[in-house]
């Protein structure tokens, strides 16, 4: 038996602007809904309180955490809710005070149902507990935990439930990077090919297959998306969408349509070394730009960090290979899941937990990792260039501005995309046996330098940026 960690579990679909703050809350909401509707309670509850915690309550205004609550409640799926729907629902709610449930049951729900409690939980910096009430008695009651990238774990269940534990025979149990490294090794494999042979014990090739093109087609989307849009973002910070202008200059009057089309007209423009940053940096800030406007994202590892990846794969698909299709882009999914679930294994892919090194930092990882094998590096070389990406993350704080996914969240996928990508050379000019530090070792740095940080730093918006800049003077 062997933990196990889908690459469908690290890149999930959902909607901004954070995995831990918004799609784990919202998940908790619909997970202890469905509870109540097993245990044949929910017809019998009157009243709902919901108590947020440590970092869910710090930042959750700013993170839209309490909307997540009220979506989740209302038994609407992150996954496949249209966003229009999002401010109809929430505007319902707070304007007639009532949830409603699958069914047509209405109970009454207050703006103070959602409690903000400045205190931490022991077990987790996110915790979020559900109180439902009969008759002013409380009869059930239940906490949950957001760990990151959407996970949610609940309390009174084993601490290994936080990891899929699967009874399957898998082919290549993996935990540790050296593992994967001696599987490559000894049956002349790429990382990409033990991941897929992995998911095979657990579902089919077509809908492996299947599942990655929903997940590339959403991020695709995200980036036309985000490039398509101008004006300022939510959240009174006034952050100017950037993406727009920048990609406005660089696609200058090419014709295109619809997202495929777009990634034609973007290899056909002229592209030197300094629009190949540009153009980086464009994909990234787009997919973050509509992860701050609760747009539709794909965490990668989480939503904070949901524009790396995208930005890097693009930036092969129209730089380095014009003919890669749907075979390369599977193969870097696959090899990007893999390098964030050793992260997820062994320390932590949660900015509450660990800070921003969590988030982009694990990002630039998976992305450094899986573009080296694209171009041709080794298994060995692809897990050089994630430890490189890693390594030059280290401590990176969380300290959002106004609790906002805006300021410095957005600006550094696009450092961290950049920095992916200059891993990846990197590690294609290394001999990885020559390489001082090997990615186990930087995981365990990354965990041990989390475990250093002060709280302060770690997504409270009560140090760093976000206390030398205030909501207010913006």
């Amino acid at each position: 038996m062997s933990q196990f960690i889908s690459v469908f579990d690290m890149l999930k679909i959902g909607v901004g602007p954070s995995s831990s703050h918004t799609l784990g809350p919202w998940r908790a909401a619909q997970t202890w809904v469905d509870k109540l509707r097993r245990k044949n309670v929910l017809n019998d509850v009157d009243k709902v309180v919901v108590d947020l915690y440590g970092s869910l309550s710090l930042t959750g205004k700013g993170h839209a955490t309490d909307l997540a609550i009220l979506l989740g409640l209302s038994e609407a799926d992150p996954e496949y809710i249209p966003i229009v729907d999002i401010a109809i629902i929430v505007e319902r709610i707070n304007t007639q005070q009532e949830l409603y449930f699958k069914g047509g049951k209405r109970i009454p729900f207050y703006n103070n149902s959602i409690v903000f409690n400045r205190e931490f939980l022991p077990f987790h910096a996110n915790g979020v507990t559900f109180r439902a009430f009969s008759n002013d008695k409380e009869i059930v009651t239940d906490t949950y935990y957001s760990i990151g990238g959407g996970f949610i774990v609940q309390e009174d269940n084993n601490l290994e439930d936080e990891i899929e534990i699967n009874k399957k025979n898998f082919s290549y149990p993996v935990n540790k990077a050296i593992q994967l490294e001696e599987y490559c090794e000894r049956d002349n494999l790429m990382i990409s090919d033990i991941v897929f042979k992995n998911e095979l014990e657990l579902r089919s090739a077509e809908k492996i297959d299947f599942e990655l093109r929903r997940i590339w087609d959403t991020m695709l989307e995200c980036m036309y998306l985000g490039c398509h849009t101008e004006g300022k973002l939510p959240g009174g910070l006034n952050v100017k969408r950037r993406a727009f202008d920048t990609h406005k200059k660089l696609i200058k009057d090419a014709k295109y349509s619809n997202p495929e089309e777009w990634i034609t007209a973007i290899r056909s423009t002229e592209v030197k070394f300094r629009k190949i940053l540009k153009w980086v940096s464009c994909f990234a800030l787009s997919v973050n730009e509509v992860n701050a406007s609760l747009g539709r994202v794909v965490t990668a590892p989480t939503n904070g960090s949901a524009g790396v990846i995208p930005a890097v794969l693009m930036y092969y698909l129209v730089i380095e290979d014009h003919n890669a299709d749907f075979k390369e882009i599977k193969k870097f999914l696959l090899t990007a899941g893999e390098i964030g679930s050793i992260f997820k294994k062994n320390a932590t892919i949660s900015a509450a937990m660990g800070g921003c090194q969590a988030e982009i930092g694990v990002s630039s990882a998976m992305a450094a990792g899986a573009l080296t094998e694209l171009m041709g590096g080794t298994p060995s070389q692809a897990l050089a260039a994630a430890e490189i990406a890693m390594e030059h993350h280290l401590g990176l704080t969380c300290d959002p501005i106004g609790g906002l996914v805006q300021v410095p969240c957005i600006e550094r996928n696009s450092m961290g995309a950049i920095k992916a990508i200059h891993a990846a050379e990197i590690a294609l000019e290394t001999n990885p046996k020559e390489c001082l530090v090997h990615l186990d070792k930087v995981v365990a740095t990354m965990w041990e330098t989390a475990k250093d940080m002060n709280k302060n730093y770690k997504e409270t918006s009560e140090g760093g940026l976000a206390v030398t800049v205030r909501l207010a003077d913006c």
